[in-house]
């Protein structure tokens, strides 16, 4: 089972990145836009835990900037009805800290907030997690690094999320100008779910 991995990023592109081991092999893993807020530059160091999914059609590497988080995606899978790729787009909307306030405060509008999202589906996110969240406690920080790119990933990764180029274009022109990708990817969806 592979548990953790530490290489060279070596492309990134959300939700998808590339990390180089250095022992001839790459690999392809698909992050929550949360953990992609945390990724160094293209050439440095990168650790991340995993998870790995087998599927009857693809086997699939899913990375993550804590152990918190990988906890989260493997809550989340395992309710009826969240697949992978719904999990990493609660994990996009909200951090592993977010996602357990709202759900230990059963904040239903919090969640339906999450592209992808709709009140059944977060209803049984409340009603599945509450007892299992309510004595974990994560610590998940959230640092934002402004650079000069930061509209450009802001837009890719709103677009890795479902948004179209006329909803991507909107928030943008909402974002103040100095705004770091985590929290400029943050406003934007704040000003899309109004």
């Amino acid at each position: 089972m592979l548990a953790k991995i530490t290489g060279t990023l070596i492309d990134k592109s959300p939700p998808q990145i590339v990390v180089d081991t250095a022992h001839g092999l790459a690999y392809e893993i698909d992050v929550p836009m949360s953990t992609f807020y945390h990724l160094p530059n293209a050439g440095e160091t990168v650790s991340l835990f995993l998870h790995l999914a087998i599927r009857e059609d693809a086997q699939q590497l899913f990375g993550f900037a804590t152990a918190a988080e990988r906890s989260s995606f493997r809550m989340l899978i395992k309710i009826s009805g969240i697949g992978a790729r719904t999990a990493l787009g609660i994990l996009s909307g909200l951090s592993s800290d977010d996602l357990q306030q709202a759900v230990v405060a059963q904040d239903i509008s919090r969640l339906t907030s999450i592209p992808g999202i709709g009140k059944k589906t977060a209803e049984r996110l409340v009603l599945e997690l509450k007892d299992k969240l309510k004595g974990a406690s994560f610590n998940f920080t959230t640092a934002t690094t402004d650079k000069p790119d930061a509209r450009n990933d802001i837009a890719q990764a709103l677009s890795a999320l479902g948004y179209g180029d006329k909803e991507i274009n909107s928030a943008l022109k909402q974002l103040p100008v100095d705004s770091g990708v985590s929290a400029g990817i943050r406003q934007a969806l704040q000003f899309l779910s109004n």
